[in-house]
């Protein structure tokens, strides 16, 4: 039924245009609706990403994810735009200095940053 269906990450902010200048200005997406309740961003790969204005929430897993083609490239550019990437050392999940962890199991490396509002974004790699 869902199959050929796009799908996209929805995210909550506590303040809409904080929000706004950091997918705009930090990690570079553009707007492709706005309205007073929410932002609908373009990403690429005809993908989209929607931030919305609600109540504080948290959750301690990655709700998002951009696929790259550069990690180490991406991280230094995103460091320049005073974005601070999570360090980890779980096991299966042992992240280096950058902040890059490397997973044979998920084909590729991947590193972690939060919004301000603490939702955890991630970078991702592929290798295979």
């Amino acid at each position: 039924m869902l199959t050929n269906s796009a799908v996209y990450p929805t995210l909550p902010t506590t303040d809409l245009k904080r929000s706004k200048d950091f997918y705009t200005n930090k990690l570079g997406l553009q707007v492709d609706h706005e309205s007073a309740n929410g932002i609908l961003y373009k990403a690429g790969a005809d993908t989209k990403l929607y931030v919305y204005q609600r109540p504080p929430s948290t959750a301690e897993h990655t709700l998002a994810s951009f696929d790259v083609e550069d990690i180490e490239k991406t991280i230094d550019e995103l460091t320049e735009k005073g974005i601070s990437f999570e360090h980890y050392d779980f096991p299966g999940l042992k992240t280096n200095d950058k902040g890059i962890a490397d997973s044979e199991e998920e084909g590729g490396r991947g590193a972690w940053f939060k919004d301000p509002d603490g939702n955890i974004l991630a970078i991702f790699q592929r290798t295979k």
